[in-house]
């Protein structure tokens, strides 16, 4: 995708120098800031923090960190430490356990001078393989979108969270469709839901106008309304977790843009990659919901009148806060899993229609 009129990834390797630089999600839409990542502390306190987020990012991120790992202690000590260290970043995310699982079966059985090289290249092709997923994804959306579209006018997307590139290594999950429609000359438009606490649609509404594709950033409540007015074509979103009966954990407010979708007859799309298909999970209720900091609900951050960036707390003194990063929509409220392979009904057979591999499990 392009910054600036500049194709850029979310993560990039520095080969020479044995470390990978990535876009500052945290400065993001303030400021478009690198930085570079030399050591698995420093990808791990990335991910922790959301400088790196998104299912499909957090997984590849994670993989670089195992290869930094090895290069600095090849042992086995060192893999099982880097594992746990990453493991424990973000729960929910399964794309991060994939894989971690990955490299733990790549270079476990490998001499320890050929650890390090083989998880690199390991990361890098894994990296390769979302971009080649995310390209998939679109062309299967685009499709899905054009065929439900109202009239033949501009395609009206509503979208929450960020599942763009930005989330992933290029093209995005969800929003790769739209990509796709746009960079085809096809008119479409974005309904940006902010997506309280971390205002995840902030990053949405700056890669997409970073792009070029035109958008709308709307309060999230504001949804539902748009829904009933009948202003939108579809909802599409990503996921961190797909279970294998195609309930689908998401960011907290996913499930009642679903809710308005299914009251509204509007279609709610969910896109996603292998990676983040749990089929070891067998419904919703086994997906770990990650509680987050009372910070995110409490303060914001923004440009002051002066123009300075800085932050501010909504209260002024004590108040409990609960803050469940995610939710899981059901999967009786999803129109589709849109994923490399094509698109499938949010059920355990469908997902086997398309992963007749994992049959056995």
């Amino acid at each position: 995708m392009r910054v600036h009129g500049v194709a850029r990834r979310s993560i990039r390797p520095l080969d020479e120098d044995h470390a990978v630089e990535i876009i500052d999600q945290t400065a993001l839409p303030h400021a478009f800031r690198l930085l570079r990542l030399s050591s698995v502390g420093e990808v791990a306190e990335a991910i922790r923090t959301m400088q790196v987020r998104g299912a499909p990012l957090i997984g590849v991120a994670a993989a670089y960190g195992v290869a930094l790992a090895l290069r600095a202690n090849p042992d086995d000590a060192m893999l099982a430490a880097a594992l746990a260290t990453l493991a424990a970043t973000r729960p929910t995310a399964v794309n991060l356990r994939w894989a971690l699982a990955r490299q733990r079966a790549l270079v476990a059985g490998l001499p320890e001078d050929q650890r390090a090289d083989a998880a690199w290249r390991e990361a890098a092709a894994i990296a390769d393989e979302d971009v080649e997923q995310c390209r998939r994804i679109g062309e299967a959306g685009l499709d899905r979108l054009l065929a439900g579209r109202r009239g033949g006018g501009r395609l009206e997307i509503l979208t929450h969270c960020n599942a763009g590139w930005l989330a992933t290594v290029d093209h995005g999950t969800a929003l790769a469709p739209v990509y796709a429609a746009f960079d085809a000359g096809i008119a479409v438009h974005v309904w940006v839901s902010e997506t309280r606490p971390r205002n995840q649609g902030l990053l949405t509404a700056w890669e997409l106008g970073a792009h070029g594709v035109p958008h709308t950033l709307i309060a999230d409540n504001a949804a539902g309304w748009l829904l009933a007015r009948g202003t939108i074509d579809a909802v599409i979103v990503g996921a961190d977790r797909v279970a294998a009966n195609g309930d689908v954990a998401n960011k907290v407010g996913t499930w009642l843009k679903a809710l308005a979708a299914r009251a509204a007859g509007v279609p709610f799309l969910v896109a996603a990659p292998r990676s983040t298909i749990d089929f070891a999970c067998p419904d919703g209720r086994g997906i770990p919901i990650e509680e987050r900091s009372a910070d995110e609900l409490l303060v914001v951050r923004g440009f002051a009148a002066g123009g300075q960036c800085g932050e501010v707390r909504l209260t002024g003194g004590e108040v409990a806060v609960a803050n469940p990063a995610f939710d899981v929509t059901p999967g009786g409220l999803i129109s589709a899993l849109i994923t490399e392979r094509g698109c499938c009904p949010a059920t355990r057979p469908g997902l086997l229609e398309l992963y007749p591999e994992e049959t056995s499990g």
